[in-house]
């Protein structure tokens, strides 16, 4: 069974929002989510950085549920903002998603702008998963079916 740790060392300042160290043991799955934007269903930007904050959380939250995954899965957050002044306004919506106690780990980065035009924000995630339900095993009557070679061989040797 897959166990994940979340730890603030004491040796460390308390982080505000996020968890210095995440310890993910295995089995498990380790699910990389692409940076995701503040981009609606219809391909566009939405919004001032609020509204591309939530719909990129919101795209996460998408992201996540297709793997059968929650924000309580997730243990890493990169975050790349275009103006570090609306970092307030980011931790409010993020944490308005990220469960409330165990979050992941986190960095956030204030970059010059980003690959799409108009993006104010975009944010990357890693989660880890329970390891998949591995499926039953096929019948043993099924698996006994005759393969090619085998009938092959038994008409040789009854003069076929």
């Amino acid at each position: 069974m897959s166990k994940t740790r979340f730890i603030n060392p004491k040796a460390l300042s308390k982080p505000p929002g996020y968890t210095h160290v995440v310890e993910a043991t295995a089995p498990a799955r380790i699910v990389y989510i692409a940076g995701q934007l503040g981009v609606g269903l219809d391909g566009n930007i939405v919004g001032d950085f609020r509204a591309q904050a939530v719909q990129t959380f919101e795209n996460l939250k998408a992201a996540l549920a297709v793997v059968g995954g929650r924000f309580e899965h997730v243990v890493k957050l990169n975050n790349y903002l275009t103006d570090i002044g609306d970092l307030p306004i980011f931790r409010e919506v993020r944490d308005a998603y990220l469960p409330k106690e165990n979050k992941p780990a986190s960095t956030t980065l204030s970059i010059s702008k980003l690959a799409r035009a108009g993006a104010l924000l975009e944010v990357e995630a890693v989660a880890i998963l329970p390891a998949a339900a591995r499926s039953k095993p096929a019948a043993a009557k099924s698996s006994r079916k005759k393969r090619p070679g085998r009938a092959l061989r038994s008409m040789r040797r009854k003069g076929k």
